[in-house]
């Protein structure tokens, strides 16, 4: 359903299809997910009504075949997310430097912008290593324990971090700057388009870049308008 009051975290979170409505208009759904589609049309100068146009028409075509993360229980989220998204980063991230270093090298004195790709692909793999490290050792693990409580109907013994809205602040905030840096390199890269001169190398680069980024905001989606609020709400039930 089509309201005001939703979220365009939500719209994407119900319908993962939505996604694209939101892309075309180069609404940010993941980091950003939590305003409505009235504050980001504002911000960007968007019509409000062509959105809701483009929403009904995907909304009205035949079920996708998309996955509903939306009913998956939290635990199982958790997994996936780590195995999936997380292991995407970690094998891509090992391929992408030295293919980045490659281009610096070969291309940079007629493309003086991969320097500052190579440097903000770099800072991006490092942080987001750390990053997936405290999720995969600390926040997924007590989302885990909740699950087990509730179905075990076992009291939840307090973490040490005090609330899972601590570990899940710091982590959105994280996502946030992830989502900035890789707005940074889509400008540099424009929008992924090698130039002519580009060599094998330089447009597969620039292509896994841009899948990458694609990865990227489906892994944040995934968490900071699924799990992340869902873990909130569990955590308050046990109390």
């Amino acid at each position: 359903m089509l309201t005001q009051e939703k979220t365009i975290g939500d719209y994407v979170a119900e319908d993962f299809r939505t996604a694209e409505v939101f892309k075309k208009y180069n609404i940010d759904f993941c980091c950003k997910g939590g305003r409505t589609i009235e504050e980001a049309c504002e911000k960007k100068n968007v019509d409000v009504e062509s959105i809701y146009k483009d929403l009904e028409e995907i909304q009205n075509r035949n079920s996708s075949s998309d996955i509903d993360f939306n009913s998956w229980p939290l635990d199982l989220l958790a997994d996936y997310i780590e195995k999936t998204h997380h292991r995407y980063v970690e094998e891509k991230s090992l391929l992408l430097v030295p293919y980045l270093e490659k281009l610096c090298k070969v291309h940079g004195a007629r493309h003086p912008e991969l320097f500052e790709i190579h440097k903000l692909f770099l800072e991006s793999a490092q942080e987001l290593a750390a990053h997936m490290k405290k999720e995969e050792l600390i926040l997924f693990p007590f989302i885990k324990k909740m699950v087990a409580a509730e179905r075990s109907n076992e009291t939840l013994q307090s973490p040490r971090f005090g609330t899972v809205e601590n570990p899940v602040e710091s982590m959105k905030h994280e996502h946030a700057v992830e989502g900035e840096r890789f707005e940074k390199i889509s400008e540099l890269s424009n929008g992924y388009q090698f130039p002519d001169d580009a060599c094998g190398t330089y447009q597969v680069t620039y292509k896994m870049l841009e899948e990458f980024e694609r990865d990227l905001h489906k892994h944040i989606h995934l968490e900071n308008n699924i799990l992340f609020p869902k873990a909130i709400l569990l955590e308050k039930s046990l109390s």
